[in-house]
């Protein structure tokens, strides 16, 4: 391996505290939230798991984590509006959760919204897709990306980077366009975001900055207050894909007007060979070209074991 990139690894690494199950329970504090097991039922992806401990052991400590940044982040706009002299309006807080198709992304950003309202019931919290800023299908088509769906350039990025300015700067209404994964593409009707306090911006590259570019280039990134990038072995993500494919395959994939129909009708055989070149030849391949180069990026890493379970928690020093 390239000594260069080992050195800059350990560089990234030792940015980071490191915390155990144990360690990390601790920093949770006085916080005590209610959630039954219905309501942690709620939150689960098609083939995500989590206990009612392992919220109470890490997702408590995560949301008094970003309570605190939330709380400081406004005193400190508002003072800075004060020292500059002008009536400031609401500035709403965007937290980042990224990582790998199929890691959990989905699953821990309603689970962090479902905390965040808990202790904070007044406020107005949205998740927002990214997914919901790509090509249609057609656009796709016609600049022949169809096989590049989730990479980088397959999202309109000037749409994704005009809605975070209008959020930052208090725009009281906005309508995004809506992803669906049923049908593959992006629908005629809108999603709403009405005078957000927290917004959740969940999506594969969130973190991501290109070197090739200006150095006057805005990045999605610029706008997130608080970043979470999920992670754990490539192989173990591979295999959870492949588990949601099959699941797919008895549920979403027979409806009708499902875009993967033709899968439902795949042999066992078939699928698992199809699932695993779907990863290898997209998801996996998006993955080690730019989603993990953005890890180190994140305020916050979550690595999971096999069994999807949280083992790890890295908290950026700086």
């Amino acid at each position: 391996m390239d000594e260069t990139l080992v050195s800059q690894g350990k560089i990234r690494s030792s940015l980071y505290l490191a915390f155990n199950r144990d360690q990390w329970a601790q920093r949770r504090g006085n916080l005590d939230i209610k959630l039954s097991a219905d309501d942690v039922k709620k939150v689960l992806a098609l083939n995500d798991k989590i206990t009612e401990s392992e919220v109470r052991d890490f997702y408590f400590p995560i949301t008094r984590l970003l309570d605190i940044s939330i709380n400081n982040n406004r005193n400190l706009y508002m003072e800075r509006n004060r020292f500059i002299g002008i009536n400031p309006d609401k500035m709403p807080f965007i937290i980042g959760v990224t990582g790998s198709v199929a890691v959990g992304k989905s699953t821990t950003s309603r689970l962090l919204k479902t905390l965040l309202e808990r202790i904070n019931p007044g406020y107005r919290i949205y998740i927002v897709s990214t997914d919901n800023f790509l090509k249609s299908n057609a656009r796709l088509m016609e600049e022949g990306l169809m096989e590049r769906k989730g990479f980088p350039e397959s999202y309109d990025m000037q749409k994704l980077i005009g809605f975070l300015v209008d959020i930052k700067s208090g725009k009281s209404s906005i309508k995004i366009p809506v992803y669906s994964h049923l049908k593959y593409d992006i629908l005629e009707e809108k999603q709403e975001i009405v005078n957000p306090d927290i917004l959740i911006l969940e999506g594969l590259n969130i973190l991501q900055i290109d070197h090739s570019k200006t150095a006057n280039q805005i990045y999605v990134s610029d706008f997130l207050d608080f970043s979470i990038f999920i992670d754990s072995n490539v192989e173990y993500i591979k295999q959870w894909f492949i588990e949601r494919f099959f699941m797919l395959m008895d549920t979403a994939f027979r409806d009708k007007n499902s875009y993967f129909q033709k899968y439902s009708r795949f042999t066992r055989e078939e699928a698992l060979e199809t699932a695993s070149n779907i990863w290898d030849s997209i998801n996996g391949k998006n993955y080690e070209e730019n989603i993990v180069k953005t890890r180190y990026r994140a305020e916050l890493i979550i690595e999971k074991g096999r069994d999807h379970s949280i083992e790890k928690i890295m908290m950026k020093k700086l």
